[in-house]
């Protein structure tokens, strides 16, 4: 069974096609036009092991939040169809992520039900990496949670330097969603007998 799906999401605001698989690391190509977004990206898929091709266009001369949160919602998209069913996968990842002076903890649960706690918009994070900050890293993971039928909780236990705040996350979130999606047997992993 092929865990794979290719999304396209057209707006007034941004024009994205999304292809996800969960099983083949032997690809990412994001272009979205930002140079930032499109490098995290690249890290979800490299530290996640999963093969991603992004191509993106939005209004950019306008600042990126569009082209950000849009993404996410198109990524969750894919995720839900490529996971189908659910069954037969870990369904919880957790993971710690160092970088430089900024540690970052992301803990992810494939339930199908949507949530996100995302610490460090309570925290003195400044800056930003290409005119991306915290806050577009915020929408980027709630469209993802809320189209990807994912809970994730986001800690950062040092750092504020938008960069590193950022990329670590993104790096733990990868990390965590590699061994969330891991097939690890044939049952679907849950007490109620669905998700």
């Amino acid at each position: 069974m092929s865990r794979a799906a290719t999304v396209t999401r057209t707006t007034s605001e941004t024009d994205i096609s999304v292809r996800l698989d969960l099983d083949s690391a032997a690809y990412s190509h994001p272009e979205t036009g930002h140079g930032f977004f499109d490098h995290m990206l690249d890290a979800l898929a490299r530290h996640a092991r999963l093969g991603l091709t992004v191509k993106a266009t939005g209004d950019l001369h306008i600042e990126p939040h569009h082209l950000i949160e849009d993404t996410g919602i198109t990524l969750g998209q894919a995720l839900t169809q490529a996971l189908g069913d659910r069954r037969g996968i870990e369904r919880y990842g957790s993971a710690f992520v160092p970088m430089d002076e900024t540690l970052a903890h992301v803990v992810v649960d494939l339930s199908g039900r949507a949530h996100l706690a995302f610490e460090p918009e309570t925290l003195d994070v400044w800056g930003t990496a290409g005119g991306m900050t915290h806050y577009h890293l915020r929408e980027f993971l709630r469209g993802l949670c809320n189209h990807g039928g994912v809970t994730l909780h986001v800690r950062l236990l040092a750092g504020r330097e938008a960069h590193h705040v950022i990329e670590a996350v993104v790096k733990a979130l990868a990390r965590a969603l590699r061994d969330a999606v891991a097939l690890t047997s044939d049952a679907l992993p849950s007490t109620k007998g669905s998700l």
